[in-house]
């Protein structure tokens, strides 16, 4: 909202200085504001101001564009011509004048809008056209008084805050789907950070296997298969099943289950819901250090239990791995921010990670609000 503000600030200093020239003008006696028709009032300023703010928004874009500006300068003359017809003949609501008002405002329209214009071309220019007609069926009247005057008046200047406000919802909606589209860039470059770092993991433990020659070995490269296919096929939705997201972490688990041959404690309990989604690869990040700073570094007696629990408020998940006491624990690394970065965009509002280091034991919960 505050980026939205300071982008169209122009306005607001529009806004400041036709006020002030506007009671500036009546203090000389040049313009006359009248106080009984508030909406007449309205309309005009709100008019001169969106010309104003425009004008203030796109002026380093006029300074090197010299085709706007003879475009501005045939806007001038139409003005011109406009105001010079309207005192010369001294008709009220003189058809060429407002005929010449409306091709002013269309012009203008067009220089400042030329998309938005294009957009909804057809809608204006019947808009006006149909005002037009009315124009001319009450100028036609034989009884035509000031009353028409003023309603002429306010229909030329009627559409021209709701134009204004439809180009806003527009520019709100192009802010909105810009910073969607930032946001889905930036998960996306987070993902590419994941899948790589556990690729190398997975290939250094398929190494392992076949420069021994195991038998497991044929194995390993199916489930390594299984998990790339998920990664890549997968990791690529905004949201998956919570039953593939578990098979998927006991593949990793066998994984590393076949390659340990030291004594080592895995438990990886689960309860969910069927049909449970959640965004894929969040818990791949913590099981990872699990095994990196935790398992594989210890000689013996090595542990992680793993829970993953859901029901219809949240979906919990939890790690517990003890580690070499006296070691510097490098858990908080690229992984865990890039798992803050992803949750803070993912789930900005809905989320909770404790990570609870104590001298020999690491715990991570991470609890997703539905």
């Amino acid at each position: 909202m505050i980026s939205f503000i300071k982008k169209y600030r122009a306005f607001g200093l529009a806004a400041i200085i036709v006020a002030a020239i506007t009671l500036y003008l009546e203090h000389l006696d040049f313009i006359r504001i009248p106080k009984d028709e508030p909406l007449e009032t309205v309309v005009i300023f709100g008019f001169w101001w969106i010309v104003t703010g425009f004008a203030l928004y796109n002026l380093k874009y006029l300074k090197n564009k010299k085709t706007v500006l003879i475009k501005i300068g045939f806007l001038s003359f139409i003005a011109f011509l406009t105001f010079g017809t309207d005192n010369y003949f001294n008709i009220p609501n003189n058809p060429i004048v407002i005929f010449l008002i409306v091709v002013f405002w269309l012009g203008l329209l067009y220089l400042v809008f030329p998309k938005f214009f294009k957009k909804y071309s057809v809608l204006i220019v019947l808009v006006y056209g149909l005002i037009l007609c009315y124009f001319f069926y009450l100028r036609l009247d034989e009884n035509y008084t000031a009353l028409y005057h003023h309603r002429v008046l306010n229909l030329l200047m009627f559409p021209i805050p709701i134009i204004f406000f439809i180009w806003l919802y527009e520019q709100w909606k192009w802010f909105k789907t810009l910073k969607s589209e930032k946001t889905k860039a930036e998960l996306d470059l987070l993902k590419t950070q994941v899948n790589p770092h556990f690729l190398f993991n997975s290939l250094n433990n398929l190494y392992s296997l076949t420069v021994n020659q195991s038998p497991e070995a044929p194995d390993v490269v199916l489930k390594l298969s299984d998990m790339l296919r998920y990664t890549i096929y997968e990791g690529k939705n905004d949201r998956v099943l919570l039953s593939e997201e578990i098979q998927y972490l006991k593949n990793y688990i066998a994984l590393h289950e076949i390659r340990h041959k030291k004594n080592v404690t895995i438990q990886f309990t689960h309860n969910i819901v069927p049909d449970d989604k959640v965004a894929p690869l969040l818990f791949i990040i913590l099981l990872e250090n699990a095994f990196k700073h935790g398992i594989e570094k210890l000689t013996n007696d090595a542990y992680a239990i793993i829970k993953l629990n859901s029901d219809k408020n949240q979906i919990y998940f939890s790690i517990e791995n003890n580690y070499e006491a006296p070691a510097e624990s490098n858990h908080k690394g690229i992984g865990i921010e890039n798992l803050k970065r992803r949750l803070l965009l993912i789930y900005p509002d809905a989320h909770q990670l404790i990570i609870n280091q104590m001298p020999s034991v690491y715990k991570v919960e991470l609890t997703i609000r539905k």
